[in-house]
């Protein structure tokens, strides 16, 4: 089975973390395959507050787990359980657990020992146990707070206006994400367009003011695009650093 065609499991340790990881974690997931399963874990002060909005919104499952007794935590326990019904019914083989909690440390392992991929999306604290025992580790970091000046300008709205051609630094970092593992630092038009959707279902480069995505590649000095193949295949690669002369 290629990458894209793939199952991703997004579970979420939400007693762990905060919401504004979910969309990061779903940006890099989208590079493993087709997330099949988001679901979300936490005890009933978590999921009836500030992760409510986020799983609504990001068409996640809320998993409520009560506290039976003080101290013990229920939800890690379901979601370690869910991962593995859902690799053992064959559901997902690609696994992102957004936690950064070393408990599942042996859940990562263990996962790990059946054949399926692991990934973590975690803050910075997340402990090098946990780490190590996946097969790769985002780092979450969490966006500065906006100033005041930004927060009253986006307090007031705006008139409706036609689109205007602009250039969204998701685009590069796409590239950036895709190209790294390649030889030729490269990543089809195609792939490139695929990425995009699975990140944002709504993207579309009319939406920033773009006939096509490779018009709107063409519009980035910092990227370049290439015919391959007798024209059948085109690529897209970051522009090479010109050095410094001393």
């Amino acid at each position: 089975m290629c990458a894209a065609d793939a199952r991703v499991a997004v579970l979420a340790d939400c007693d762990n973390t905060s919401p504004d990881i979910l969309e990061y974690a779903l940006r890099v997931v989208a590079q493993f395959g087709r997330v099949v399963v988001r679901r979300g874990y936490g005890n009933h002060a978590t999921l009836a507050n500030r992760w409510q909005e986020a799983l609504v919104r990001l068409a996640f499952t809320p998993c409520l787990q009560y506290q039976y007794a003080a101290g013990k935590n229920t939800a890690d326990i379901a979601l370690a359980l869910d991962a593995l019904e859902a690799m053992f019914d064959a559901r997902a083989e690609t696994f992102c657990l957004v936690t950064s909690d070393s408990d599942f440390a042996y859940l990562c392992r263990k996962l790990r020992e059946r054949g399926a991929t692991v990934l973590i999306v975690g803050e910075s604290k997340t402990p090098d146990a946990l780490r190590n025992a996946s097969d790769q580790f985002f780092e979450w970091v969490p966006p500065e707070p906006a100033s005041d000046a930004e927060e009253g300008h986006k307090a007031k709205p705006d008139a409706p206006k036609p689109p205007v051609k602009r250039r969204p630094k998701m685009l590069i970092s796409a590239v950036a994400l895709l190209a790294a593992d390649t030889p030729e630092g490269k990543v089809g038009l195609g792939a490139l367009g695929q990425y995009l959707k699975r990140t944002d279902p709504g993207f579309s480069p009319k939406t920033y003011g773009h006939g096509s995505l490779s018009e709107m590649v063409s519009t980035y000095p910092d990227l370049l695009m290439g015919h391959e193949n007798g024209g059948h295949w085109v690529s897209v690669r970051a522009k090479p650093e010109v050095p410094r002369t001393q």
